[in-house]
């Protein structure tokens, strides 16, 4: 019995923080003043929120469509001086986080940086002749996410279009139809599930963000839940807020569950056989290049030229005692995490291997949700019901000891790994449950055959065989973690200090210079699993590119026998 339910009540309890927030909603509308507090946020702040956030989203997922979709259907059709450079190229972004491409924009393009400079140096304008649009506003806002989160759609159109049939578009070219027409009228239709699921993902992150939007001045939930809490003192209006924002995310997560499903219906037909290339040359291949070459260019390139540059100027940062705490910081809670989520996910994973009923299948469903929700929901969902319990906990001590304990809880780093678990666990159970599939169920038997109970089984058979799994999934929570801001903010505890949260600091003082060392370590890092997915993509297009050889006569025939 315990075992059976052992699973369900830990997928509960790593979901208590989005329990925390749902519940907040209904409560909402049962007190006096939780009704009122739930109205003045309605009449002041939500409307201006919502259309914020509206906007946002409209612009962030035109252009990252209009991007991974024009990319990912030059560097998979088409062939030119270039492409494969670009194929692996066009993932670079990933490793940028939106908040750091935010800074470094704008301390490229601000009154004293360098394009404003040159401009001045080479017209002899000065301050109040001529207009230079502002980075740090809503449209600034869009073009920096947009840039950044475009590989999204990129990458899974990508994998849509090496999917589909040859045969389609060969009937297309048969039939005289031009390769423009070919995109259109047959692959685009085709490929609709696969878009509408990276712009999803896209989207969810375009919600989920604070650092861009915040250090831009522009107010959205996030913003706003932020400011509700530590501005207004006011723990239920920032539940209110982030109850609202967990419905958005959640109509998201359903239109990506619907897409997956078209998605499978779509891909039915699909062919062994990789799409023939179109050849490029002259200008169009030259376009072509710059078509693919402007993302990477404003998405990577120029952010991390930018983050040397400061970097190099200021080596002497690297040094000093409190960098070189900022980095232990980051590593201890990167590691400490990346190792708790890692043996949950197994721990889940291998059980929902073990007990197959659909109670198991669904706790397993639920707890990974985390990954959807942004990290400032989390956040204030795990420190309402930690800082109940630590309250309890001080009353309980006075009482029978008449020692105060302190905040055990909130006040420390516990909170900020059960967070992190929250958020990244999806994951790692995503990349251990593949691992896990891969293994057939008949090693389980002869283990058992052999007189194997569960955890040697474990230990013994799935260890060594998910050793692959487990540090791809080991990489990828350790590279979310350092790169974490909103959650981090919430939850850390005083005088506790990441490079996340310092380039933040930095940046909000202005002094976007000597935030250079610690965004530049966290793209750093960021670089790792982007390096993983680029070698796959390239292998598996290798695989799907590769020409059988042609057989020999005396492999078809057999020799006449005199």
């Amino acid at each position: 019995m315990l075992r059976t339910y052992s699973l369900p009540l830990v997928a509960t309890l790593v979901c208590l923080p989005l329990i925390v927030v749902v519940a907040a909603f209904f409560i909402g509308f049962v007190g006096a003043e939780q009704r009122e507090t739930l109205a003045h946020l309605w009449n002041f702040v939500i409307g201006e929120y919502i259309w914020h956030t509206f906007v946002l989203m409209v612009g962030v997922g035109i252009l990252v469509t209009m991007i991974g979709v024009s990319a990912a259907w030059l560097t998979t059709v088409c062939d030119f001086k270039g492409v494969s450079w670009l194929r692996w190229a066009l993932l670079l972004p990933l490793a940028m986080p939106a908040y750091i491409t935010a800074y470094t924009y704008s301390g490229m393009l601000s009154f004293e940086g360098p394009v404003q400079s040159l401009l001045r140096d080479l017209t002899g304008w000065k301050f109040g002749e001529y207009f230079f649009p502002d980075i740090r506003s809503l449209p600034g806002a869009i073009l920096v996410l947009s840039f950044v989160l475009f590989p999204y759609v990129y990458l899974i159109t990508r994998a849509a279009f090496i999917e589909q049939s040859r045969a389609a578009l060969e009937a297309a070219r048969t039939l005289g139809i031009t390769p423009t027409q070919s995109f259109w009228r047959v692959a685009l239709p085709m490929a609709r599930p696969a878009i509408a699921t990276g712009l999803t993902l896209a989207l969810m992150e375009t919600l989920a963000d604070y650092g861009t939007v915040q250090y831009f001045g522009i107010t959205t939930f996030t913003t706003g839940i932020f400011r509700t809490w530590y501005g207004m003192n006011d723990q239920i209006g920032a539940l209110q807020l982030a109850s609202i924002l967990l419905s958005a995310v959640v109509v998201l997560m359903v239109v990506e569950r619907i897409s997956r499903r078209q998605s499978q219906y779509h891909s039915a037909g699909r062919s062994k056989h990789c799409v023939r290339p179109f050849k490029l040359t002259g200008i169009r291949a030259v376009l072509a290049f710059i078509a693919c070459f402007i993302p990477v260019l404003l998405g990577f390139i120029l952010p991390a030229l930018q983050l040397l540059t400061w970097s190099f100027e200021r080596l002497h940062v690297w040094l000093e005692p409190d960098f070189i705490a900022l980095i232990r910081n980051s590593l201890v809670l990167a590691i400490s995490a990346s190792v708790i989520t890692v043996l949950v996910a197994l721990w889940l994973c291998y059980g929902k291997r073990r007990i197959h009923t659909p109670l198991t299948r669904a706790s397993i469903n639920f707890a990974s949700l985390g990954y959807a929700i942004p990290g400032v929901v989390i956040a204030v969902g795990v420190i309402v019901p930690f800082a109940w319990l630590d309250n309890k906990i001080i009353q309980v001590s006075e009482l029978l000891f008449g020692i105060n304990p302190g905040l055990l809880l909130s006040g420390t780093i516990v909170a900020l790994l059960f967070a992190y678990l929250v958020r990244f666990l999806s994951v790692s159970i995503q990349t251990i449950d593949s691992g896990l599939s891969q293994i057939s169920t008949a090693m389980d038997e002869s283990g058992k055959i052999l007189g194997l109970n569960a955890q040697e089984i474990l230990a013994r058979i799935h260890f060594p065989l998910l050793k692959t799994s487990l540090l791809t999934a080991t990489i990828l929570v350790f590279v979310d973690v350092l790169k974490e801001l909103p959650a981090t903010l919430i939850l850390r505890p005083f005088n506790f200090n990441t490079l996340a949260v310092r380039a933040f600091e930095l940046a909000g003082d202005e002094r976007l210079a000597e935030a250079g060392p610690a965004a530049l370590m966290i793209v750093l890092a960021g670089l790792i699993p982007v390096i993983f997915l680029s070698r796959a993509m390239q292998a598996r297009h290798d695989k799907n590119n590769q020409v059988a050889p042609t057989p020999k006569a005396e492999e078809i025939y057999e020799p006449v026998k005199t």
